[in-house]
């Protein structure tokens, strides 16, 4: 389970990270490099996710999907100053409760 959960994390950082340096380069007119760094976070992303051990893509996309908001959230608070209103709080912890279903809900 706590490797689970760091790949998600892993996942989540570089993919976020890839995005929001992409966004800088081309929202804010910041250097190609960052754009660049960017894409290398994006690549990096779908490396790592593959080293999950749920044997069906679809439904550890799904799991992550939920831990990506939730990161996302924090990586607006944290790194861009926007702080999360409490919808954004009660979203990321609905989010949480359908990756809990879906990763530990009882399989036939």
């Amino acid at each position: 389970m706590l490797v689970t959960i760091v790949i998600f994390v892993m996942a989540g950082l570089a993919e976020i990270g890839g995005g929001y340096l992409i966004w800088l380069w081309l929202r804010e007119g910041k250097s190609l490099y960052l754009g660049l760094a960017g894409g290398f976070g994006l690549v990096l992303y779908g490396i790592i996710a593959t080293f999950q051990t749920f044997p069906d893509f679809g439904r550890v996309y799904a799991a992550y999907g939920g831990v990506f908001i939730v990161l996302s959230v924090l990586w607006g608070w944290g790194i861009d100053k926007k702080t999360p209103d409490l919808y954004d709080w009660i979203g990321a912890v609905i989010c949480l409760v359908g990756v809990s279903v879906i990763i530990w809900g009882p399989r036939q």
